[in-house]
């Protein structure tokens, strides 16, 4: 807090002080004469909360009476439901061999008193 800046206790009292005098001078220029009764109202109005109210319950009404045709009165079924076919077949399907891009690897042809080489295996 800077020196010689008021408190908060301080600027509180101030605006408390101003607050009150605002209010005594108003009220001072309020006289009986301003101040009157208003007439008492007549039976119930139809303002536009009423309105709003009624509109809301018809709507309501209108969705329950929609839902219960939808989920009781309207048709059902025919009758029971088909049974759809499969894709295709049950079974097991045979797939084309395709002939390879490349040529089938060739064995190394054995020399005698040279160890075998292991086999080569083609796919």
């Amino acid at each position: 807090m800077r020196p010689g800046s008021p408190s908060a206790e301080e600027r509180r009292s101030a605006t408390e002080e101003r607050l009150r005098a605002a209010f005594t001078a108003r009220a001072a220029l309020v006289t009986h004469r301003e101040l009157r009764r208003d007439e008492p109202p007549r039976g119930r109005a139809w303002g536009t909360h009423r309105v709003r109210g009624l509109v809301t319950a018809g709507f309501g009404a209108a969705v329950a009476v929609a839902a219960a045709y939808l989920l009781v009165l309207a048709p059902g079924p025919a009758g029971p439901p088909v049974p759809e076919p499969p894709a295709r077949p049950p079974g097991v399907v045979e797939r084309p061999v395709s002939p390879t891009p490349y040529p089938a690897p060739v064995a190394p042809s054995v020399q005698p008193g040279a160890s075998s080489p292991a086999p080569v295996r083609t796919p």
